[in-house]
């Protein structure tokens, strides 16, 4: 997820349930070439294990050499193949690879051979299904660990149903673990995806900015869980906007209109702090030691 699963929310969903965590998306060339990128871009710790840095890249080179800048910082590098983002197409990353297939079978090859780590490459399905198990034959040949596999096409919009059959031939199709994503909000549907489809594994990306939860059957995000991010960003020194951002994903659901607007007024942690205090939580303190 670009910009929002960075280290405090990542250490959040490991411990509300989450098995693994991917880095948000980082541009391989700007990783490459500038200090200040890789410092801002990618943190880490002791416990952020399982950790999946994801890289953008429209070259095998440039993209190998930036997953070995994260080589003893993680546990796999995966390829963002599947972002539909304007900007991100214009680059030629993301779902505008998917047009170039021998370009992701090199990167993969390469990028396996210069690190030593698993790679996978995460994808957007197509209208033209023979194209999405092209994909998938061609990585497997060069020792894809495994594959994502998106609902959509890059088309497109997020309110589009989900494909479940193109993402259930996917698997029928391939001969290494695949992943599902797409309209994850509950445990249940998460069940009910990998029972219907037979993947690895299923992939959360909205439905878990709304609720960190997700994976421990909560049907909404537990205050307890909102309680917890604070204190994990507090003892990180997360910048406010960026605690911010996240409470407001967190609570969309918890809160009626009227609190949804007195909650974007806020504009620093004792803010925060008050709001909840005021409404008896009495959050004054924060438990950051718990996670140091």
């Amino acid at each position: 997820m670009v910009r929002y699963s960075k280290l405090p929310f990542r250490l959040l969903c490991l411990r509300w349930g989450c098995n693994l965590t991917f880095s948000p998306m980082i541009v391989a060339k700007d990783f490459n070439s500038s200090e200040f990128a890789r410092d801002s871009e990618f943190t880490t710790n002791k416990m952020d294990v399982p950790l999946v840095v994801q890289f953008a890249a429209n070259d095998a080179y440039e993209l190998s050499s930036a997953a070995e800048k994260v080589v003893g910082h993680c546990q796999a590098i995966d390829i963002n193949c599947g972002c539909p983002q304007r900007w991100v197409m214009s680059e030629g990353y993301g779902s505008a690879l998917l047009k170039k297939p021998d370009l992701i079978s090199d990167m993969v090859r390469m990028t396996k051979e210069r690190t030593n780590l698993p790679v996978s490459i995460k994808i957007r399905v197509d209208d033209d299904f023979r194209k999405t198990v092209d994909i998938v034959q061609r990585v497997e040949k060069v020792g894809v660990d495994w594959i994502s596999v998106h609902g959509r096409t890059p088309k497109q919009k997020s309110t589009a149903p989900v494909n479940v059959e193109a993402i259930k031939l996917s698997k029928e199709h391939a001969h290494v673990p695949v992943i599902a994503n797409g309209d994850v909000f509950s445990l249940r549907e998460a069940q009910a995806f990998q029972e219907e489809t037979k993947v690895d594994g299923v992939m959360a990306a909205r439905g878990i900015l709304q609720n960190p939860a997700l994976y421990q059957g909560y049907d909404q995000v537990p205050m307890e869980c909102v309680r917890d991010f604070i204190d994990i960003s507090v003892s990180l020194g997360t910048p406010f906007h960026s605690v911010h951002q996240h409470l407001m994903f967190m609570l969309y659901n918890v809160h009626n209109r009227y609190e949804k607007r007195e909650f974007n007024r806020i504009h620093s942690l004792h803010g925060v702090y008050d709001y909840f205090s005021s409404r008896d939580l009495h959050w004054t303190q924060p438990r950051s030691s718990v996670f140091i």
